[in-house]
């Protein structure tokens, strides 16, 4: 690839010395084709490897989260950003209550607070998750 580019400048600046005007207008046409190419090319690959590993990744989870939040409901086995974990007791708007700990103390928090719904119960003793 880089040869060829090599190759089409060569060719302009050799046309350009011989003087000849005919052969200078298009060398410098096609080199002027070749250096834009040159320039937006690597542009275009970056924007394109940038959308498929960093913006496509990102939307499909955001998707994700978006429709885990949408499906919670009061019996929920949750654990928020802060790490606690707790049972969804009453979901109002953007506020979600959790019952935490042995003695059920509940605690309100906002609807994004929320990482992850549990699969298995946690206990907050010493118990052994089953």
């Amino acid at each position: 690839m880089f040869d060829f580019l090599f190759g089409i400048s060569t060719a302009v600046a050799e046309g350009a010395a011989a003087g000849d005007g005919q052969q200078q207008m298009v060398g410098c046409g096609d080199g002027s084709l070749a250096g834009t190419l040159t320039l937006i090319l690597p542009l275009v690959l970056m924007v394109v490897v940038f959308y498929f590993l960093l913006i496509r990744p990102q939307k499909k989870k955001e998707k994700q989260v978006k429709a885990m939040l949408d499906a919670l409901k009061p019996g929920d086995r949750v654990t928020t950003i802060g790490g606690i974990y707790g049972t969804v007791t009453s979901i109002k708007d953007d506020m979600i209550t959790l019952a935490v700990g042995i003695t059920k103390t509940e605690m309100v928090f906002a609807r994004w607070a929320i990482r992850n719904v549990d699969e298995q119960g946690v206990d907050n003793d010493t118990e052994v998750l089953a």
